[in-house]
């Protein structure tokens, strides 16, 4: 029996930081000795921080990564590291993972098979590596200003006798894996580092394909990922992930509020050695490789170590639930919302509270979002983390804290109802944040008024119905906005996605803000969220009942005199046939026609007319509102059904309208 420790290293970098990365990577790598870890796994690019975008052109870019990689080596004494950062090589960026054994590089990993699909963009900054090329650096040390060649290219490292490869995040997601190779070799641990992006479902998915990879390639497989909201959409749940045998020995928790975690766990070299003897299948490969061998020596401390220790999750855990979805969605955004709080150095949130679904989920995560931190970091490292904020200290010491924290308004016209108010100032007391409301009707009158006497006629519904809706909306700009400048505050918008599709929202109404954290997620699933939050809640944290007061009503805008019975559902269409005609047509793009077959089958209530015409507006909203996604604030990623046109759905400003698609639906269901 050959036990060694292994740790997969959850880091939450912030682009281009060089003194905060460097020190969250050197406190890592401490808290690694003191646990005895002789293998780490940092993330992909973690040096500069993965999110870097076109900065990564420039030189300084590269030569400060290069400098911290440097300055870390003497942390890395009987240690083997993998840890990700952009080089540059023949006139060409590569994203690469350099190989410390004992504080010394001994090679650089070029990332093969480079993410450019969905949120991911690698192919602009970065090249792919060939397979089987191999290739000398010459590096600069700038601490001595000594040059020292290393290996770059398509290698593996036999390390003391045990032999270690590299599957870089994307090679393993491929159908033609990195490991595959490695494995014909005698490679016994694969090193995964990544930045894989949270979305829902998706852990599951890396729990596979690490679990397949340790049992096909007979390999003890070492996943490690990014950690928190690293610069500014997209989010890292820090998932670690350890298998060995087909089976997983360690299962991280994720969506840590810490700045790094090191996940460590004890596997034994030897079960792998013996699986693959026993695996008839297995072929090593001989003669002619494409693949390398790099030898260091290195004397492992094989360690008397029991393997009972390994985290595996266990069934009480948030990550077993049958509503997993639920207990994402609450963990993933609150971490996103307190990351974006304090690396913006913004002094709290400020929400337009309407009353409905989208503002009260909005109010509720961003509320627990500081809750959840504070308790699971403590008083101390709570503080020292918003430690930018002056009054912290003083602040922490009052009851009410969170009211410092978080105010939100209720701005009422006449066309406000009493439930959306009682509901507002309800969940704002139960929280315990700072509520004002105020009247809009005075501001709302001098605009139509000064219109009235520019047009010479008087403004009506039946005339005007759209314009006096968004006036309202856009009155409600003006104050919220002065209030989180005055605050010093992130304002927070409240439009969903479902909003987003067909632009039933106005902009520089609902949409304004600085971020809009649930732009990201359909309508139906907040409706369905809120009610679970109101009627279970996340474990741990338990039912939030005061959200019982939001869905008492269907959801309205409350733009229209109240005589008139405005309901979302009404001037759109029920919001489970809106998202599901989004999902067809964007995420699986399928035509019209067969929307309407695919509708058919699942919406038997409605006849095929009704859904066609379901259809023809979704077509008709979708394409002369393309505007409207390009303005919206940065939103969360947390799924892959995103409208976000800056990452991920991209579509013309100015496009037909789908004109002949709508008469072809006309013709089969309308005539």
């Amino acid at each position: 029996m050959k036990n060694i420790k292994v740790a997969a290293i959850a880091i939450n970098q912030t682009p281009l930081d060089w003194g905060g990365n460097k020190l969250r990577i050197i406190q890592a790598l401490q808290e690694a000795e003191k646990k005895q870890v002789q293998v780490l796994c940092f993330p992909e690019l973690c040096i500069s921080g993965y999110g870097c975008e076109d900065a990564f052109y420039s030189p300084f870019v590269i030569e400060n990564s290069l400098k911290i990689l440097f300055e870390i080596l003497d942390q890395t004494a009987n240690k083997v590291v993998a840890i990700g950062l952009p080089i540059l090589f023949k006139g060409s960026l590569f994203n690469a993972v350099a190989i410390i054994v004992n504080k010394k590089i001994v090679g650089l990993i070029p990332k093969k098979v480079l993410a450019g699909d969905g949120v991911y963009y690698e192919n602009r900054w970065f090249k792919p590596w060939e397979l089987g090329v191999r290739e000398s650096i010459e590096l600069l040390n700038p601490l001595d200003c000594q040059k020292i060649k290393i290996p770059i290219g398509d290698f593996y490292f036999d390390i003391g006798g045990i032999k270690f490869g590299l599957e870089i995040c994307e090679e393993a997601w491929v159908a033609q894996r990195i490991g595959a190779q490695l494995a014909q070799k005698g490679v016994e641990i694969i090193l995964n580092p990544s930045a894989s992006h949270f979305a829902f479902g998706k852990q599951e998915v890396r729990k596979r394909f690490v679990t397949e990879g340790s049992r096909a390639f007979g390999v003890a497989y070492i996943f490690a990922n990014l950690l928190g909201n690293e610069s500014g959409r997209i989010i890292f749940d820090g998932a670690g992930i350890v298998a060995t045998n087909g089976h997983i020995v360690l299962e991280s928790k994720r969506f840590s509020f810490q700045d790094f975690e090191v996940f460590d766990c004890v596997i034994d070299v030897e079960g792998n050695k013996i699986r693959r003897v026993q695996t008839a299948n297995y072929k090593p490969e001989l003669g002619h490789t494409e693949i390398s061998q790099i030898e260091v020596s290195f004397n492992w401390n094989f360690l008397k170590l029991s393997k009972k220790d390994n985290a595996v999750v266990d069934n009480s855990s948030w990550e077993m639930s049958n509503e997993i979805k639920n207990e994402e969605f609450f963990r993933a955004v609150s971490l996103g919302l307190f990351d974006y709080l304090r690396k913006s150095k913004s002094s709290g949130f400020v929400i337009s509270l309407s009353g409905g679904v989208d503002s009260s989920v909005v109010t509720t995560l961003a509320a627990y979002a500081l809750l959840e931190a504070k308790k699971t970091l403590g008083s101390e490292l709570f503080e020292k983390k918003l430690s930018y904020r002056k009054d912290i200290g003083k602040i922490l010491k009052e009851k009410s804290w969170l009211k410092e924290f978080i105010h939100v308004a209720y701005q009422a016209t006449t066309n406000s109802s009493k439930e959306t108010k009682q509901a507002a100032s309800f969940l704002a007391k139960a929280l315990d944040i700072s509520y004002y409301e105020w009247e809009l009707d005075i501001i709302l009158n001098h605009y139509t008024e000064t219109i009235e006497q520019v047009l010479h006629r008087k403004l009506t519904w039946a005339q005007d119905d759209l314009s006096l809706q968004n006036i309202q909306a856009r009155t409600r700009s003006p104050g919220i906005w002065l209030l989180a400048n005055i605050k010093n505050s992130l304002l927070l918008a409240t439009s969903n996605r479902s909003e987003a599709a067909v632009g039933y929202a106005t902009m520089d109404g609902d949409t304004s803000g600085g971020l809009s954290p649930i732009a990201g997620v359909d309508k139906a699933f907040l409706n369905q969220w809120i009610r679970w939050c109101a009627e279970k809640g996340p474990l741990g944290i338990g039912s939030v009942e005061v959200l019982k007061e939001v869905y008492k009503r269907p959801p309205t805008a409350e733009l229209r005199p109240q005589g008139q019975g405005q309901e979302d559902e009404k001037d759109l269409m029920p919001y489970d046939v809106l998202d599901r005609i989004e999902r067809e047509f964007i995420r699986d793009r399928k035509s019209p026609k067969d929307i309407v077959e695919c509708l058919s089958v699942d919406f038997q209530n409605f006849s095929n007319k009704e859904l066609a015409l379901f259809v023809i507006k979704f077509l008709r909203l979708w394409s002369r509102n393309q505007w409207k996604r390009e303005r919206y604030a940065p939103a969360f990623h947390l799924d892959d059904e995103s409208l976000d046109p800056k990452t991920w759905c991209r579509y013309p400003i100015l496009m037909s309208g789908f004109d002949e698609e709508i008469r072809g639906l006309e013709s089969l269901y309308l005539s």
